[in-house]
């Protein structure tokens, strides 16, 4: 056998090899790649979980907080002046004048879109994005349903946010009651 049959038949065996383990590793690399990418979906999944626990918390623990100062400062003024279920208009008298007249003393909590909103005289700005539902419930001094503001002594808030994508929806529910009233 001469050089240059020798070098064709090498090329010839090399190419065949080679061709061979292309189709192994296509075996091999496909299912890698769809547990990879399998792993990548849980994680982002995991992670706007995380996002809309979290965001929800916060959101939550704000809104309660604000709930239960309020009709602090005063007794000329109604705690609670709008208490829908997906709105409530609270008052709080910062400045000790008697009167909620000031900026920051009248502050509206809603729903609008999946956007919690809080308005404190500034315009309605958000709070928290990728909120599903927003339900309040008002409770009277002996525990029952009352759809009078004046008369609501405990707030029950229900939140459902969810994550990028509509993922990891999450509900919190807690109930404040008024410290002033």
């Amino acid at each position: 056998m001469t050089r240059a049959a020798s070098t064709a038949t090498l090329a010839r065996v090399n190419l065949a090899e080679l061709l061979v383990v292309i189709a192994l590793l296509g075996i091999i690399v496909a299912p890698t790649l769809t547990a990879l990418e399998e792993g990548q979906r849980a994680y982002a999944i995991g992670a706007a979980r995380v996002e809309a626990q979290q965001n929800g918390r916060i959101a939550l623990e704000r809104l309660t907080r604000e709930i239960r100062s309020a009709g602090a400062g005063g007794v000329g003024f109604d705690a609670i002046s709008v208490a829908e279920r997906e709105r409530i208009v609270l008052h709080v008298d910062r400045d000790g004048d008697g009167l909620v007249a000031a900026p920051g003393e009248t502050i509206t909590w809603l729903r609008a879109g999946t956007v919690l909103r809080r308005d404190a005289g500034g315009g309605a700005q958000p709070i928290v994005d990728g909120v599903r539902q927003l339900v309040l419930e008002y409770l009277d001094a002996a525990g029952r349903p009352t759809a009078i503001p004046a008369d609501a002594r405990t707030v029950v808030v229900t939140l459902t946010t969810e994550g990028a994508g509509g993922a990891g929806a999450l509900t919190l529910t807690t109930q404040t009651r008024l410290r002033t009233r």
